[in-house]
Parts: C-alpha cells; structure tokens; sequence
C-alpha cells in the first residue's frame, strides 16, 4: 500500500495471486525453516517479494491451530467413546502436513504417534469412490462397512386439547421420532391414538443443545414440515361397528438419509367368523400352491391396504390424574418382522388348541349319542339338533384389521415457496449469468482468434510459400501493421471489448486477404492441372475409338461427336493460353489460372463423356 497507494485487497486478481503464492508458501513452510514468497506485476507493475520463516508463519495463523483439537472432540463426543478406546488417529487432508498441526493434534490425543500410512490428499477421494463403486451394481469391489447415521434428532410434535377437572386445556406432545446419531435407512411408525377427526402434527429437529451457539446462528429453521391429515373423519364414519386402532404414521429415512413420509393411515380392528377349519392335506395342498403359485388369486376383501403386522400399543387409562394423548411405536423394520412373527405363532397356537378342543368335545358328543341311542331311540333327533346348535354357538371368531388411507399435505417451512416475484427475479438473474457466461466465451474466443492470426501470420511472412508471392513493400506493411497489433494486445487487448477485438481482426485479415489467396491457389494448381490432363488424355481416347467403329455399328451421331471433339479441344487451347499467361506474370500479382476455372473445365468435359457413355 505505501508503495501503490492502494489496498491490495480490493483488487481481486492481485488478491488471487497473493492467496496462490501463501498456498505455496505452506507447503514449502512445511519441510524448510524459511521461505521467500514473491509474486511478478502483483498490481500496477509491482512486484512482491516477502521472506517469511516457519516460526512467522505458525505465529501469524496461531488462532487457527488452536481449532485443530476441535474436529477429534467432536468425533469423540458424537460416538460417545474416549481416547483410550481409540488405537490409532489417521492423518486426512494436505493440511496436516504442516508441522504446527501435527504437534498441537499429537498433544491433544496424547498417542506416541499418529498414522501417516495413506496418502493424505487422496484417502476422502478413494474412500468415496470406493464406497461408490460398492454401492454400484457395475463393479465388485472387497466388501467394507459404512454406516451411516443422521447427524441431527427428529421429532413429532403435535397439540390436542384435554379436558381436566372441567377445565380445558391445550397439551403440547413431543416425540422423538429419529435420535441423534440413529443409523439409516431405518422405517419407523408412530400411532396416534386419541385422534377421531383431521388434525396436523409438525416434523421438527430435536435438542441441538450440543450445537455451539455460532453453529445454531447459521444452523436455519428448527421446523421442518407441516403435516396436514384430512379424511380422518370419513374414515370413523365408514368403519363406526370397528375398533379404532389409531392413526398410523410411516416415516421412511432411506439410504441417502433423506426422511419421507411414506403415508399415514386410519387403522381399524374388526371380528369376524373364522372360517370352518381345513384339512390337514387342504393346508398342505394350498400352501404348496402359494410357494409355487405367488399366492393366491382371490381379490382381497377390502378395498383399502391392510396394515403391516407390527407392535400396537393400546390407549392407555388415566393414571395420576393424567390422561396420556397418543402412544408412539418406533421401531427397525427388523423389530417389526420378530413381532409380526411371535403374533403369528400365538396365532397358530390358539388355532391348534381350538382345533383339539373341539376334536375331545367332538367325541364326547359321539359317545352320548351311542348311549343315546341304546336308551332310547326316540330322543336320537333331538339330541342331534341340539348338538348342531352347540357347534354354531362355539364357533371360533378372528380380529381382522382394516386400513384407510388418509389424504396427507405436507407444508414445508425450512424452505418456503418462493412468490412470483422471486420466481422472476431469479429467473432474470440467472439469464443474466447466462448471457454473461455467453458474452464471456465470445470475448475469449474472438480475443484468442486475434493472438492466434498475428502470431501465425507473422511466422507464415518467413516461410518459403509465402515470400514468394509477396512483394517486399507488401511484406513490411504487412509486418507493421501485425506488430502494432500485437503492442495493442499487451496494452489494451486484455480489456478490449469483443467488438473492438473483432475490428482489429477484421482489418488484418482483409490486410492480408490477398497473399494467402495466391497462396492457395499455386497450392492447388498440381494436383488440378494433373487431373485436368487426365481427362482431356482419357477424352480423347474415347472419341478416337468413337470413330474408328464401323457406319452400320454406329450408336453415336456425327453431332455428339462434334460436340465432344469441340469441347476437348476448346478445353486444350484455354489450358495452353492460361498456362502461358501465368508464366509471364509475377507471382506477387493476382493469378489468371484459378483452382475454380479448372474445376469448371473438368465438370463440362466429364458431363460430355458420361452423356456418351451412358447412350
């Protein structure tokens, strides 16, 4: 600043610099004692030199090493382990190269070393690529485990009104929904078991009481969603002879830790008739046939999905004077598959039991009938009746449940919907970028078409080709005007617009315009002249044979071959004439045998012989 009257700082390209150079300068800190930083044409042509040692430098970013300790503790804390359980601390990152960090990290684990066998620039890139690819069906990689857990708790909240004493109040329920640190993808269910009619309940973050209070500043929204649930009502109408077994939330954190909401239900419970028991070989038949069959094909009975088997937990009375609001069940999918199994096996326990209950009351009934009829055989229908009564009466009954869906709308309040005039202005923002974006690349390449011409042209003024066909007057014009475009690019070119790089190109290509087109055009004239001579040679043959064939076998007219015959012979006579004027010419001056006229030659001759050829 006291030399260039300016704060370095406000300039960005010299900050850019500067903050490369200190890059550099760290890393060389690293393994020596001192180091001199210096940076060429930092701003306004000065350059920038500064010697700095390794005892300045640890000095200068004291503030940031005493953070270093910060990451482990936190680490510590979140796996709730202390360092004695912890066998090795792994260095990760360029950054713990530096010396300084090395030490403060080695004094706050208190280890005899710490773990420098992988590379530390690569080893979060490898480990993401190789957890990548063992995600991905494409590769096979060695198996490793990763698990994943969501960083922050979630929480149900919701409010109900109660009624104590005859007097009504509003009670404000929490409940944990996803605790801190709690693997993933995990489902979980709550119920809600007080609710008859549409109510909402609100997805939150849970206690971050371990957050610092500088994290909680830049942390956002505690109150995530909304949850609106409408239908309930309409449920209980439709199913008023059922047991209500309360409203049932899904919540779903799947594999990338994202939490869904997979839907909610209105859960019912009814009894019905068991049906009448099958055989043993029924049972064994339709089971079979459901093993190989994909079950079975009868339409199930209810309209709505039936719920999964998993643990309810029934309202619970008033105790203590409070009545309890709603029993929450969340658990792993794999908790819900063991109580799905243990209700199946007391179910089929219950089943068996019936069965054999039924069995001895059976053979009872038959016994008295035998003595029955030995007694008196007039009584025997009456008897038979009575027992037919029996059977209906003692006829087992099973609870079936019923779920209905229920409409959900979630309002999301961490990220509010924008307004329309947001929408716009972002919009015009980010075609505003675009055509930055746009302009930027036009500048760069109409900028890099320019350098490229001047010093191409320039180096094409020393090459044979091209001082043959420019005059020496012509060459030094040239060459002025091509350096004095050149001294305007390192002066002005850099902050030239695109249309002043564009004039400035324009002008030396129109310049020039004339040396590459002589240029080109002796480039071009061996191999058309070569073809051109080829044809006239392969025409002429043709239209000898053409003549020697005898009158009677004749296919050509006299006219045809006239025409050919002129054709090639006008095509000579202007080859022979062009040739010779373009040899009294200079090959500074424009030249009279064009590439194009020769083409033109070879496409009238070529279109004759194929009309022939063809007949």
């Amino acid at each position: 600043r006291r030399r260039a009257k300016k704060d370095v700082r406000e300039n960005h390209r010299a900050m850019a610099k500067l903050l490369k150079e200190a890059q550099r300068l760290k890393t060389v800190l690293s393994a020596n004692a001192d180091f001199m930083a210096q940076v060429e044409g930092l701003m306004d042509d000065i350059d920038f030199k500064a010697k700095v040692t390794r005892i300045e430098f640890e000095e200068l970013c004291a503030d940031l090493f005493e953070r270093v300790p910060g990451p482990v503790q936190d680490a510590l804390a979140t796996a709730e382990m202390k360092l004695d359980e912890i066998e090795q601390v792994i260095l990760v990152g360029g950054s713990t190269r530096v010396p300084k960090v090395q030490e403060v990290l080695l004094k706050a684990v208190g280890k005899e070393e710490l773990g420098k066998n992988i590379n530390a620039d690569e080893a979060a890139a490898m480990g993401a690529v190789y957890q990548a690819a063992a995600l991905s069906k494409a590769f096979k990689v060695k198996p490793f485990l990763v698990r994943d857990a969501a960083v922050f708790p979630i929480q149900v909240e919701f409010t109900r009104e109660t009624e104590e004493e005859g007097i009504k109040t509003l009670k404000h329920n929490k409940r944990i929904l996803f605790q801190r640190m709690a693997p993933y993808p995990q489902r979980k269910v709550i119920t809600f078991n007080r609710y008859n009619d549409d109510f909402e309940f609100y997805i939150n973050y849970g206690d971050l009481s371990f957050l610092s209070q500088e994290d909680l500043s830049v942390f956002g929204s505690l109150n995530l969603t909304t949850v609106k649930l409408s239908g309930i009502g309409s449920s209980f109408q439709k199913h008023t002879d059922a047991e209500s077994k309360g409203i049932k939330a899904h919540f779903n954190m799947d594999e990338s830790g994202v939490l869904l909401l997979d839907r909610v239900e209105s859960v019912f419970e009814t009894i019905v008739e068991e049906k009448e028991e099958e055989s043993t070989l029924t049972k064994l038949g339709n089971t079979i046939s459901t093993l190989f069959g994909g079950g079975s094909s009868e339409p199930a009975p209810n309209v709505t999905e039936p719920v999964q088997d998993e643990e309810e937990v029934p309202p619970e009375s008033e105790k203590n004077g409070k009545d309890e609001d709603v029993k929450d069940t969340a658990q792993n999918d794999e908790g819900v598959k063991d109580e799905a199994q243990k209700d199946e096996e007391k179910q089929d326990d219950a089943e068996k039991s019936a069965g054999e209950g039924k069995s001895e009351e059976g053979t009872e009934e038959a016994g008295s009938k035998t003595d029955a009829k030995e007694e008196n055989d007039g009584e025997k229908s009456g008897n038979v009746e009575a027992e037919k009564d029996e059977e209906k009466k003692a006829k087992p009954l099973k609870k079936s449940k019923i779920a209905e869906e229920i409409t959900v709308e979630l309002v999301l309040n961490d990220l509010l919907d924008p307004t329309a005039d947001d929408v716009a202005a972002s919009k015009k923002k980010l075609q505003d970028l675009t055509d930055r974006d746009l302009a930027k690349q036009e500048r760069e390449k109409s900028l890099n078409s320019l350098e490229a011409f001047i010093f191409e042209t320039q180096d094409k003024l020393y090459q044979e080709d091209y001082q043959l066909v420019v005059s020496e007057g012509e060459k030094e014009q040239m060459s002025a005007k091509l350096s004095e475009a050149s001294e305007w690019m390192d002066e002005h070119g850099y902050g030239a617009t695109t249309k002043q790089l564009r004039e400035k190109l324009s002008q030396l290509r129109s310049l020039c315009k004339d040396m590459f087109f002589r240029v080109e055009e002796r480039r071009k004239w061996p191999e058309r002249l070569a073809a051109l001579d080829a044809m006239l040679n392969t025409s002429s043959f043709f239209l000898r044979s053409a003549k020697l064939i005898p009158e009677d076998d004749q296919i050509f007219t006299e006219v045809e071959l006239n025409m050919l015959e002129k054709v090639i012979n006008e095509t000579m006579t202007w080859k022979n004439q062009t040739e010779a004027e373009q040899e009294k010419r200079s090959p500074t001056e424009r030249p009279v045998l064009l590439s194009k006229d020769i083409e033109s030659k070879l496409a009238l001759l070529d279109r004759e012989v194929n009309y022939l050829l063809n007949k």
